[in-house]
């Protein structure tokens, strides 16, 4: 079961992405205002999230409804 964890982007720097599903940086999502992205891993937790809150796919999804992560005003509506 893929488990997710969000991550300050000023911590993209330590993310290995040989032990994540992203492949790299420019794969991440973030948050609106940029401060934030998330990482997701199936299997045992890798070593660099180790202690961090970790959400299922279902808790991730209401993470990412909310306005820090969907501008509710995307340009150009």
């Amino acid at each position: 079961m893929k488990q997710y964890v969000i991550i300050d982007a000023s911590e993209v720097a330590n993310i290995n992405f040989d032990q994540v599903l992203e492949t790299s940086a420019d794969t991440l999502t973030y948050s609106v205002d940029g401060t934030k992205t998330f990482v997701k891993f199936e299997g045992d937790t890798p070593s660099f999230l180790i202690g961090e809150p970790q959400y299922d796919h279902a808790e991730i999804l209401s993470i990412l409804e909310d306005p820090e992560w969907t501008d509710p005003n995307p340009p150009g509506e």
